[in-house]
């Protein structure tokens, strides 16, 4: 009487039990698999990997500006080497004495090239298996700027890093109102490279200047090109050409305070020599004043003549006009 209870238990519970299992097994045959990355394939870095790039690969990579000369201090350090660590001066050769390598040359090298071709020494010798080197500059041979020519004050600057032509002129206070605003930056010594460099007046264009001064380098600042207005003006004399180093005929009149009322503006002389010969020419001013003829530009050492009058602009000839400009006043232009 129990075996049949014990059978239809045990039948009941396998016909239980099957749906159960089915049931169990029926999500896992029919969900998608989980995708798992395939390593072997390349994938796309996330935004923040595209800025981590190799700067030794990379050719827009600005070179050092730096080289290592004549008479620059060096400190050399070996890693787990410290024995091997030194402070050497280079030679007028250009060659620096390495412990245990000897004499090597590194002028015209950068600290990391430098490094490099220590450490090659040192695996060439059979010395060290994988040295580690460092060189560092302590002390640079020429670390002073030689600026000469009308700045507030000139002489010599100390210079550790290469700077803006704008930084190093504020270091010697400044331009002074006769300056030219084309300026000449000898490189590298009396026989190095010249570079004529433009700064302007105009503030944005002189802060994104990018002309760069060295230490070693000498700065010449020339002195501004002079204008000389004579005649029925309100203040004759000679001007500056401030205006980055342009100035043309109505602006002349203007820093001169115009002409007067007795003068003649149908015409104007202007003087220039050309070749060590003084040649004149006459430009209609009154057409120039209401836009009816182009305004001139001047160059240094023109004169301009503003007649008085028909008759007293006859009387006067270009040796007049000429030596008047020689005893002109010069009026500094604020």
């Amino acid at each position: 009487m129990h075996a049949p209870k014990l059978i239809s238990f045990v039948v009941g519970f396998v016909l239980l039990g099957c749906p159960l299992t089915m049931h169990a097994q029926e999500p896992a045959s029919s969900a998608p698999p989980i995708a798992t990355p395939d390593y072997s394939q390349p994938t796309s870095a996330p935004p923040h990997a595209a800025t981590t790039t190799q700067p030794s690969s990379d050719p827009a990579t600005p070179p050092e500006s730096l080289l290592i000369g004549p008479g620059d201090l060096l400190r050399i350090n070996v890693l787990r080497e410290s024995e091997l660590d030194q402070h050497v001066r280079v030679l007028d050769s250009g060659e620096i004495t390495i412990a245990l390598v000897g004499n090597l040359s590194v002028q015209g090298l950068t600290p990391a090239q430098a490094a490099a071709r220590i450490a090659e020494k040192y695996r060439e010798g059979g010395f060290l298996l994988h040295p580690e080197v460092s060189v560092f500059v302590d002390e640079y041979a020429t670390q002073t700027v030689t600026i000469l020519g009308q700045v507030a004050h000139p002489g010599t600057v100390r210079l550790a890093a290469p700077r803006t032509l704008i930084d190093v002129i504020s270091q010697a206070g400044g331009l002074t109102e006769t300056a030219d605003r084309h300026i000449v930056i000898e490189r590298g010594g009396k026989d190095g490279e010249r570079i004529r460099a433009f700064l302007s007046n105009r503030s944005d264009d002189a802060l994104n200047a990018d002309i760069l001064v060295r230490p070693g380098d000498t700065v010449l600042v020339p002195k501004a090109g002079i204008v000389y207005i004579l005649g029925d003006v309100a203040h004759p004399g000679g001007y500056v050409m401030q205006n980055d180093s342009q100035l043309t005929v109505l602006q002349a009149i203007a820093l001169a305070a115009g002409a007067s009322k007795t003068a003649s503006e149908k015409r104007v002389r202007l003087v220039r020599n050309i070749d060590g010969l003084s040649q004149s020419v006459d430009l209609p001013l009154r057409d120039m004043e209401r836009g009816r003829a182009p305004d001139v530009p001047l160059l240094a050492n023109d004169i301009l003549y503003v007649p008085f009058s028909l008759v007293k602009n006859v009387s006067l000839g270009i040796a007049n006009i000429t030596a008047a400009a020689s005893s002109a006043l010069i009026y500094a232009v604020h």
